[in-house]
């Protein structure tokens, strides 16, 4: 919904910032006595850089310390542009690579020390020319809103800055600094007469307020606040929610979850074949951002809280244990004792699915830190924007991904229904099918252009003593014609298994009406000699199991003419333990192995490990899911070779046979964890 600027204005509650203000005005006097400007030609590494043991220093302080002023917390150090790695090495900006650490501080001092002078003078286009600057652009985007606040606003996120930007009704200029963004929307600011006499922070809290971009398909995790919840009444008391792994320290240094793993190998050597799925989470953990969803959980049933993330990771040294820390906001009414184990809550870290989010929070009043539950999951927008620019979508992927169902979920979406919202899911679905906005087809080899466009087809005559041959419409023409009647509609055709069908064949000629530019021409349909014309608000979407090499590669007219969305497996997806077995790791695993030995497109999808979105909680779920779908899949892959199936299930085949090795089901999470994950636990 899009809301008016001056009614906006009229609403918002300044007075309501009061004290926000002043606390921002007081901090930001704060840093300029602690760093003025006279003292940056001089300033030493020690006082700028973090990784040094020294808690007051410049970066630490942007970072930690002064909030208020806006955040730039989360994600890795490298926002800095050089600092010390836990190792002793330091790490430098691209352009400071090949320069010694006190000749690298020379240069970005003086690249600070440029920007600085710029913008006193409104030279505002000097500060492209500093190629250092340029690998840190949200830190040196705060440090120019706190030294000059009537030039900069205090927002940092490139992301952010456009989407106000065109909120206030510009254009947002393409590939530019967050600082270059930043300016344009001052100036965009500075063009209301009312709005332009806040203070920056006024301005910054009543975009937010009114055009959040972070209103998003916000991630929804449950992370135990440490071992039997240990941490609970401090994170409670305090607004966080902390997890241990304290001796790799600050997640701030790590660039990629391959490096924490390997720092990780090091220290927790009991179980090395666990570390890379904990380095991930653990990088999850750091990356949370304002408006994300947290499930606080004691155990496989208890809910504790369910909070909203308020501000970004920080690493408090200070605390004795579970130092690593994100800003949550609680809200209690929700705890509960749930009906059955969640054997996927075994782990410190479990995504959450959605229905059970909405199950976890319906019947409930719930306060101030549970926000709406947003419409669209983040896929799903995306294939929205996907098809608002070209009409038809493929999504593909290996078998059990899931494409079948993020089909629908698109459905449900783009006919604003919620399967939280009531109705089952599969009634929702069947009840927009009824309605004829949505149509589900299947193609196979013997699917024709009379099935999906026109045809003559049997009928029986009036008397019912014979057959007859009658005009039909095709499942395409009758979704056509529905909607060319309700042009204000989106109708939409999801077509399973698309690859399988003769698709020229199919489509014929009107593979040229389904361009975006020639929707609602007209031409003349070679059967009927009928006008026909396909509306513009028809879509298409068809799932393609890239595993299926029986069928030939798409025609190449037809690919022009889809966008193509690939539904990888999702190891987050079956969050969970049995025994010592982490499925997410298993998952992982095997498909790095089915990568190498056949190619990506027949890893083994998420799906299979799931039983109604969970993830298999028991050893009987575990055996059934991996001998009933996983393995068959597997021989089928391998096309009778025991030496291909033999590298990808390793000591889980018998080497005389050849074949799968049978496992009983109270021993199979220890042997896939040996095999797989190095036999890892919590």
């Amino acid at each position: 919904m899009t809301i008016d600027l001056h009614d906006a204005i009229a609403a918002f509650d300044r007075s309501a910032l009061t004290a926000e203000v002043s606390e921002a005005s007081d901090l930001r006097k704060s840093v300029l006595e602690l760093f003025p400007l006279s003292e940056w030609p001089t300033l030493p590494v020690e006082r700028y850089a973090l990784g040094l043991g020294a808690t007051g220093t410049y970066c630490r302080l942007m970072e930690f310390g002064t909030r208020p002023l806006g955040s730039i917390s989360g994600g890795s150090a490298n926002k800095h542009m050089l600092y010390r790695h836990r190792s002793g090495e330091w790490k430098r900006a691209q352009a400071l690579l090949d320069l010694p650490v006190e000749e690298a501080w020379r240069k970005l001092r003086g690249q600070f020390i440029a920007a600085f002078a710029a913008a006193e003078r409104g030279a505002f286009d000097e500060l492209d020319d500093l190629d250092v600057l340029r690998s840190g652009p949200a830190l040196v985007t705060k440090s120019l809103a706190t030294y000059f606040p009537e030039h900069f606003l205090p927002i940092f996120s490139s992301p952010h800055l456009r989407a106000f930007i065109t909120a206030l009704g510009g254009t947002p200029e393409k590939n530019v600094a967050a600082w270059r963004a930043n300016r344009q929307l001052r100036e965009l600011v500075a063009l209301d007469a009312e709005l332009s006499t806040w203070d920056p922070h006024e301005v910054m809290r009543f975009l937010y307020a009114n055009y959040d971009p972070r209103e998003r398909d916000h991630a929804i995790w449950k992370i135990a606040p440490g071992e039997d919840a240990k941490f609970w009444p401090e994170c409670l008391a305090g607004g966080y929610i902390a997890v241990g792994w304290d001796e790799v320290g600050d997640l701030g240094q790590f660039t990629s979850d391959a490096e924490l793993k390997e720092v990780m190998d090091q220290i927790y050597t009991e179980r090395p074949g666990m570390n890379g799925d904990k380095a991930s989470k653990l990088l999850m953990f750091r990356d949370l951002e304002p408006g994300d969803r947290i499930v606080a959980n004691r155990g496989m049933r208890k809910v504790l809280a369910i909070g909203t993330v308020t501000d970004g990771y920080r690493f408090d040294d200070a605390r004795p244990e579970g130092k690593h820390l994100v800003s949550v906001d609680w809200n209690t009414d929700f705890a509960q004792e749930l009906p059955e184990v969640k054997g996927a809550w075994r782990s410190t870290f479990a995504k959450v699915p959605r229905t059970l989010f909405a199950s976890l929070t319906a019947d409930r009043t719930p306060g101030p830190a549970i926000r709406p539950e947003p419409t669209l999951p983040e896929e799903v927008a995306l294939a929205i924007a996907v098809l608002e620019h070209k009409p038809q979508l493929i999504l593909h992927g290996p078998p059990g991904t899931g494409k079948t169902r993020l089909a629908l979920d698109i459905a449900l979406a783009m006919n604003s229904r919620s399967v939280t919202e009531g109705l089952p899911r599969n009634a929702a679905i069947a009840e927009l099918i009824d309605s004829g906005r949505v149509r589900l087809v299947t193609f196979h080899p013997s699917y024709g252009y009379e099935d999906f466009v026109e045809g003559f087809k049997p009928a029986q005559d009036a008397g019912g003593q014979g057959l007859r041959l009658e005009l039909t419409d095709g499942v395409f023409h009758s979704l056509c014609a529905a909607a060319g009647q309700a042009p204000d509609s989106t109708f939409l055709l999801i077509v399973d298994e698309i690859n399988r069908g003769d698709l020229p064949r199919i489509f014929g000629e009107l593979v040229t009406l389904l361009e975006a530019d020639k929707r609602g021409l007209p031409l003349t349909l070679p059967i009927s000699a009928r006008r026909f014309a396909v509306p513009p608000n028809i879509r298409i979407i068809g799932t393609m199991n890239t595993a299926d090499r029986s069928v030939s590669h798409l025609d190449a007219a037809i690919r022009r003419r889809f966008a193509f969305l690939s539904v990888d497996p999702d190891p987050e997806a079956v969050s969970g333990q049995i025994g010592p077995l982490d499925l997410a790791m298993l998952l992982t695993s095997m498909n790095d192995r089915i990568d190498r030995v056949l190619d990506s497109d027949h890893r083994i999808g998420h799906a299979y490990l799931l039983r109604e979105d969970e993830p298999v909680a028991t050893e009987d779920e575990l055996w059934s899911a991996f001998y009933h779908d996983i393995v068959p899949l597997l021989v089928d892959y391998c096309v009778g070779r025991a030496d291909l199936l033999g590298q990808i299930l390793g000591t889980l085949v018998d080497h005389k046979t050849g074949r799968p090795a049978h496992i009983a089901a109270a021993d199979l999470p220890a042997q896939l964890a040996a095999e797989y994950t190095a036999g890892g636990g919590d």
